[in-house]
């Protein structure tokens, strides 16, 4: 019986280190927080859609523009600009069949801002189609510029 006195039972696995599956899990989960940080940042670098971005810096290039070119040129380009706008952000179905006074109701509706598309508006549906001979005053094109800078920053259409 001597000899069975000697034997002693197994160690209990150590804690440390741990089997390389915790590893790979451990490694898996600080790849995961490093791809949300970066999402987070690239999201605060870059808030809007590339439509938007795209759609703000062509109207800030049309506010540059506005000093050098005539007034009718600005507002046919910004009438249009503004209509593909409306097509990105809500869809071809809801504003494809706008024209004229339901189309500036339909900008007021959708601008939280309050700027007075109604008002201010009327240079887009008159100005583009008036005899060539005919201006209009520039601060009216650069306050809706404005606008629609602000208008391209919102989230969601207001449908």
């Amino acid at each position: 019986m001597d000899p069975l006195r000697d034997i002693r039972g197994i160690d209990p696995a150590p804690w440390w280190p741990p089997a390389p599956g915790w590893w790979l899990l451990l490694a898996l989960l600080l790849l995961l927080a490093l791809l949300i940080w970066l999402f987070i940042r690239w999201r605060r670098l870059y808030p809007l859609g590339r439509w938007q971005q795209d759609a703000r810096r062509h109207l800030l290039a049309l506010r540059r523009r506005m000093k050098r070119e005539p007034a009718k040129q600005v507002a046919s380009e910004l009438s249009e600009l503004l209509r593909r706008i409306a097509i990105a952000r809500c869809g071809r179905e809801v504003t494809a069949a706008l024209t004229d006074e339901t189309w500036l109701d339909w900008l007021q509706s959708n601008d939280s801002s309050g700027f007075l598309w109604r008002e201010k508006g009327r240079i887009l549906l008159v100005l583009p189609y008036a005899p060539p001979d005919r201006d209009a005053d520039k601060s009216d094109l650069a306050q809706l510029i404005d606008a629609a800078i602000h208008w391209v920053s919102e989230e969601a259409c207001h449908v």
